[in-house]
């Protein structure tokens, strides 16, 4: 983060929250999942997403992020993420967002591939619940 992060209260503007969402999952698709950015056969859309603030953060502060995923599908995923100042048990924000999976040219819905499925499964809330 740095100081222009922050909106005209001092706290972290709303749109970083997303940044931040966005950094976390797709850094975790490449490392875990295979996703190889603009070479993948399949993309991950957008169709959703959602925060919950609860705690004001601000520059300088350090934060840590949590991710899971709440909902495993066929060609979809539910991510959730919690927003730690660092050190801190309690989040200061939980959002996140649902990834629709496409062919990266048709733009069809399209089955995740069991690399992918594989990887968010590690991370899934409830693994007995996950169409694996």
């Amino acid at each position: 983060m740095v100081r222009s992060d922050n909106d005209q209260y001092s706290h972290i503007n709303n749109s970083i929250y997303y940044h931040l969402f966005d950094s976390i999952v797709n850094t975790y698709l490449i490392e875990n999942c295979g996703l190889r950015p603009n070479k993948s056969p399949l993309i991950g859309l957008v169709v959703s997403s959602f925060c919950q603030f609860f705690a004001p953060l601000s520059f300088p502060q350090v934060l840590e992020l949590g991710l899971r995923v709440n909902k495993l599908g066929t060609s979809s995923v539910t991510y959730e993420v919690g927003v730690f100042e660092e050190g801190r048990e309690t989040a200061a924000a939980v959002g996140g967002y649902t990834h629709v999976f496409v062919d990266s040219e048709s733009r069809k819905s399209t089955a995740m591939c069991e690399e992918t499925k594989a990887g968010l499964g590690k991370i899934f809330a409830d693994r007995s619940r996950a169409k694996l």
